[in-house]
């Protein structure tokens, strides 16, 4: 395992850094709303934001690689995610905050799609999977650890804003200080929802109704647990239950599915987080703990339903079509993620707070009920057809991971400007004699010192 772990630790401790920071920021963010009195639309609207930017970023970041680099587009990107932290306590405006969750998403979704890159490129076929699920569990740690994190900091309106800015600031160093050799190769992303509906109408619909919950529940949780009684520290451990539960519910779920239809598995997480949401809606009447145990077992039921709907649209694709489906998916669900907040938010207005696990058991119904009619008219694939569900694949992180290296003639695969990329091209083939190979810098710097010679200026 050290062996494993020891050339990929430098990004995992990127990973913890920056998602520590964001997850302070995730669970802060609503209960400093709540007592700046922003309404339930607008702390709607600032997780809509987040999730729009997240969007945005999964669409745009490749362009930014492809014009700066590895390197230079991760600095960028953390910066400016570092910055929008800061933003929040100097202004506390709705529509402020609301533009600085949209930069905050932006800047996840590329530090996820970039880290990931590497972490596939440093990869091999046969560490692959175990590389993936260590940055997975990565991922669902420092976010709770953030999220709990909260707890410490009482009415303080600075304070956790620089320690969370602090936090995503740190994720650049072992990136800017690195000697690995950049991953040159990055995947365009593609949706073609026609595309993923033909090969699996129970995937892509699945994602967009999950985004639509399990966005909202990320996002609005906290709000839930203040206004039926929980105090601030409560309401972070309610919200780290449902991470540390969603977590917890990956594996078995998963492994389950490998052995029977996904559909049915998948149908099995609706109906339990429909009868968790149940128990939610009377909130009022339990005791703290139990409120957050049950948010616990709603992480158990809920979270996984993501993973399970990827592993099932992997059953019906070409290994090669695995990065595709895996974007695609990612931009359904949050698509849903956008919308899903904005529309509890307003019900939650309108009729209480319990309204948030109303609608969520609402939409794990209807996706209950399609999956119900999607078993009665198609077969499930069979047993040769189906992909091993792998944590690493079907998270909903990045969208990039590749289950093999990229194929450079791939016309989804981009190799960015050469010049930002001479480290990869320095170890293209570390096994050749040194005397017998040269280096691009080698070349470029001969040819600099030529041109300065001949009283060149390039």
């Amino acid at each position: 395992m050290a062996t494993l772990i020891a050339p990929i630790s430098a990004l995992l401790f990127a990973v913890a850094a920056m998602l520590v920071g964001h997850g302070l920021q995730s669970t802060l963010l609503p209960i400093r709303a709540e007592q700046a009195h922003f309404g339930d639309v607008a702390i709607g609207l600032m997780s809509s934001g987040y999730f729009a930017g997240f969007v945005a970023g999964c669409l745009l970041v490749p362009f930014a690689i492809m014009r700066a680099g590895h390197i230079r587009a991760f600095a960028a990107i953390v910066s400016i995610a570092s910055a929008a932290a800061l933003i929040h306590p100097l202004l506390v405006d709705p529509v402020t905050w609301t533009l600085a969750r949209a930069v905050s998403g932006f800047g996840v979704a590329g530090f996820y799609m970039i880290v990931e890159s590497w972490l596939n490129e440093r990869a091999t076929n046969t560490t692959r999977g175990m590389v993936m699920s260590i940055y997975v569990v990565v991922n669902y740690a420092a976010i709770s650890a953030g999220q709990v994190m909260t707890t410490i900091f009482g009415d303080n309106l600075f304070v956790p804003f620089i320690i969370a800015s602090m936090f995503v600031s740190l994720a650049v160093v072992p990136v800017a200080l690195t000697r690995s050799q950049q991953p040159a190769p990055i995947t365009l992303v593609r949706f073609r929802p026609r595309l993923l509906y033909q090969n699996s109408p129970t995937a892509i619909v699945g994602c967009i109704l999950i985004g639509f919950a399990i966005g909202s529940s990320w996002t609005l949780a906290t709000v839930f647990a203040t206004r039926i009684g929980l105090t601030p520290d409560q309401a972070a451990f309610f919200v780290a239950a449902i991470l540390v539960g969603g977590g917890l519910g990956q594996w078995p779920f998963g492994r389950i599915s490998d052995r029977i239809d996904r559909r049915i598995v998948l149908g099995a997480t609706c109906a339990g987080t429909i009868v968790v949401c149940g128990v939610l809606v009377f909130a009022t009447t339990l005791p703290p703990l139990t409120i957050i145990l049950l948010g616990g077992l709603f992480g158990i039921f809920s979270q996984p339903a993501y993973a399970i709907a990827v592993a099932h649209a992997f059953d019906y694709v070409e290994p090669d079509g695995h990065v595709e489906t895996s974007s695609g998916m990612l931009l359904a669900f949050g698509i849903g993620s956008i919308v899903g907040p904005f529309c509890a938010s307003m019900m939650m207005r309108a009729a209480g707070p319990e309204q948030l696990f109303v609608m969520i058991g609402i939409t794990e119904a209807v996706l209950l009920a399609y999956i119900i009619y999607r078993v009665r008219i198609h077969d499930a694939p069979t047993e040769e057809d189906k992909t091993d569900w792998d944590l690493g694949s079907t998270a909903p992180v990045g969208g990039v991971i590749t289950p093999e290296p990229l194929d450079a003639e791939d016309p989804d695969v981009v190799i960015p400007e050469e010049v930002f990329f001479e480290a990869s091209l320095d170890d293209a083939n570390p096994d050749a004699p040194e005397e017998e190979e040269e280096s691009a810098r080698q070349v470029r710097e001969r040819e600099v010192a030529a041109a300065a010679g001949d009283g060149v200026t390039r």
